[in-house]
């Protein structure tokens, strides 16, 4: 199991579109992919155009499928020049649930 928190600042007049196109991430992430257990965007509540993701992935390989997925790679495309600062991204180890008690959310629907 594999947990990434990721803290991205975003340039404040490209916020609306950025949100958007994370938005099409998260769908895809959340349904599309079955190594990935969540894929949750949080806004955080001090500055409104800090965006934190948390993430599960059953494994290493899902963190690479998830890199390769076409809606990531969209993504990345769209919003490569709208980041405010450097993303920060740390790596952890989920402990509750235990490993083997985490289950692919069914598909959300917007």
């Amino acid at each position: 199991m594999i947990a990434l928190i990721v803290t991205i600042q975003i340039q404040p007049d490209k916020k609306d579109a950025f949100m958007a196109s994370l938005h099409g991430d998260a769908v895809g992430s959340n349904n599309d992919e079955p190594g990935c257990y969540r894929f949750d965007v949080l806004q955080d509540n001090d500055d409104p155009n800090t965006i934190h993701l948390y993430e599960i992935y059953h494994d290493e390989a899902a963190v690479e499928a998830h890199r390769a997925a076409p809606h990531y790679l969209k993504w990345r495309e769209e919003v490569a020049d709208w980041f405010a600062a450097e993303t920060v991204r740390r790596l952890a180890t989920p402990v509750y649930p235990p490993e083997g008690k985490w289950r692919k959310r069914p598909p959300i629907e917007d």
